[in-house]
């Protein structure tokens, strides 16, 4: 296991104000002093959710993957269902909004796979990773935005995807990498069932 670093922060925050809000993110200016000691500037984005993502398998071992079209790339991009979780709110509960919003699906099974950060040098984003089994489709309400294509695609081939290059997306990747993983480290390295509790992302 990798120890945690206990080490006191080398950066100085010297003062905070807003620059930017919307209803999805914050964005703040810090004035800092640097770990070389110099006088320095941070830009922090914070969004108001935490990121959750579910890789859903059903019993053909294929993966569900939601098309889109995502604005700050410029591209469709092909991704496992994933959104967002109100801070405070645990993420095993928003996640299973998400699956059921954006494809309809429910799941009678659950396994929390990893949490994570994300670009962690320009934003405080957390999330997690579950695995949802035991599918059962039930009517989508994506969100007005949302033009979305559903696709289910073999886990072996969407693995292949990731090795490509053809599945772009972090999470979608993480989260691939991370069952294909457990399924060769055997039965004891397996995700652990996951439930709601009040046990929330840091």
């Amino acid at each position: 296991m990798i120890p945690p670093d206990d080490a006191p922060s080398p950066w100085t925050r010297i003062s905070r104000r807003l620059a930017y809000e919307n209803a999805w993110i914050q964005v703040f200016h810090d004035d800092v002093t640097r770990p070389d000691g110099q006088p320095g500037v941070y830009g922090v984005v914070h969004p108001r959710t935490h990121a959750v993502g579910v890789v859903a398998i059903d019993e053909h071992d294929r993966v569900l993957l939601v098309g889109q079209y995502r604005y700050t790339l410029d591209r469709y991009s092909w991704e496992i269902p994933e959104g967002g979780a109100p801070i405070g709110e645990d993420p095993l509960v928003g996640a299973r909004r998400e699956l059921a919003e954006e494809t309809g699906y429910r799941a009678g099974s659950w396994a929390e796979l990893m949490r994570f950060s994300l670009a962690n040098s320009a934003t405080d984003e957390t999330g997690a990773l579950y695995l949802a089994t035991e599918l059962t489709l039930g009517e989508a309400n994506p969100d007005s935005t949302e033009d979305l294509t559903l696709r289910w695609l073999a886990f072996d081939d969407a693995v292949d995807a990731v090795r490509t290059g053809e599945l772009f997306d972090a999470m979608t990747q993480m989260g691939l990498l991370r069952v294909a993983l457990d399924r060769a480290g055997g039965a004891g390295r397996r995700p652990r069932p996951s439930r709601p509790s009040d046990d929330l992302l840091g």
